[in-house]
């Protein structure tokens, strides 16, 4: 399948974090371009350090983050990690942070759109639901590997951006319409993170809805420890046994009171610096695939992750009974 669109196809719609995120990548850079023609005169160390710190300071951040993961994953059911996998996994997630964070999401997030031309049917098309401060853009590895493969795909942008996760669920909603449309099969739900949270606030909301499968990446089913000092609706909501993740367990339990996850696939990781306690992303009943050693937004694109998941997508070729599912 070819990354060459027809302009038929249904503009995406904007993104405003794709704007905050071009403006923050584009200040920083001249940030630290002033600071080292300033100083560069006076002192060349204060000048490289400078400019550094202002394209790097993140790196520090995500080893706090790695640093209070490893300490809190010493009494999780998942199995510790060493040091030396702690420093490994936040030299993962420094190198793959400012592609995702200042170059796919700011600036290329549009560059693949949606497939909006019917397909045989063969397989389920997939749904793309990203995460916390993300937008579709995350998605472009796995959307050129899709287009390559001759799978068809849809995705959503999650705004507003620090909005309720009830708020997404229309958005959501919308485009498995699109995807059933696309081959007349339930379609696969793919989720990052909070989205995760978004396909269950979603399932909640029309249980009458079939999908092939539900797959989250480092989606913090129970929470996670770093909600706690969040100030904004979603990341309140995803602290940690918080009210609303417990509301929504009682939901889902009233819907289906057994095997309610049967048909989740959870990848989760002992160095995830964002969903810690690890086993916070995995759920009861569930597909649980841990991973070890592989930070929060590297495990989005991890080639056992992407591989065992796009896996699942292909092997509904040979399940025809699914195109007359609900």
């Amino acid at each position: 399948m070819s990354d060459r669109i027809p302009p038929a196809h249904k503009p995406l719609p904007r993104s405003s974090l794709a704007r905050l995120q071009q403006m923050l990548a584009v200040g920083a850079a001249g940030f630290a371009a002033t600071w080292l023609l300033l100083w560069w005169p006076h002192s060349r160390v204060v000048a490289v350090l400078g400019a550094l710190l202002s394209l790097g300071g993140y790196a520090l951040v995500l080893g706090l983050e790695g640093v209070a993961a490893a300490l809190l994953n010493r009494g999780d059911t998942a199995p510790p990690l060493a040091w030396r996998g702690v420093a490994g996994a936040w030299w993962q997630e420094v190198r793959v942070a400012p592609r995702v964070f200042a170059w796919h999401q700011p600036f290329r997030w549009a560059s693949l759109p949606d497939d909006a031309d019917p397909s045989d049917g063969r397989v389920p098309a997939v749904v793309f639901v990203h995460g916390f401060v993300c937008n579709r853009g995350i998605w472009l590895p796995w959307m050129r590997r899709l287009r390559r493969e001759g799978v068809p795909y849809v995705s959503v942008n999650l705004e507003p951006v620090f909005g309720s996760i009830d708020a997404y669920v229309p958005l959501l909603s919308e485009a498995v319409g699109r995807a059933r449309a696309l081959t007349g099969r339930p379609p696969m739900l793919v989720c990052h993170s909070m989205g995760g949270l978004v396909a269950r606030a979603w399932r909640v909301a029309e249980p009458e809805t079939s999908v092939h499968k539900v797959v989250t990446i480092g989606s913090p089913h129970r929470g996670t420890w770093l909600g706690r000092f969040s100030r904004v609706a979603n990341g309140r909501q995803m602290r940690q046994d918080g009210e609303w993740l417990v509301a929504l367990h009682r939901r889902e339990a009233e819907i289906a009171p057994q095997n309610a996850y049967a048909d989740f696939v959870c990848w989760y990781s002992n160095a995830d610096n964002i969903v810690f306690p690890a086993s916070t992303a995995t759920l009861p009943g569930a597909d649980n695939r841990h991973v070890p050693g592989v930070a929060h937004v590297a495990l989005a694109f991890h080639p056992r992750v992407m591989d065992e998941s796009l896996a699942i997508v292909t092997s509904a070729a040979s399940s025809p009974s699914e195109r007359t599912a609900a």
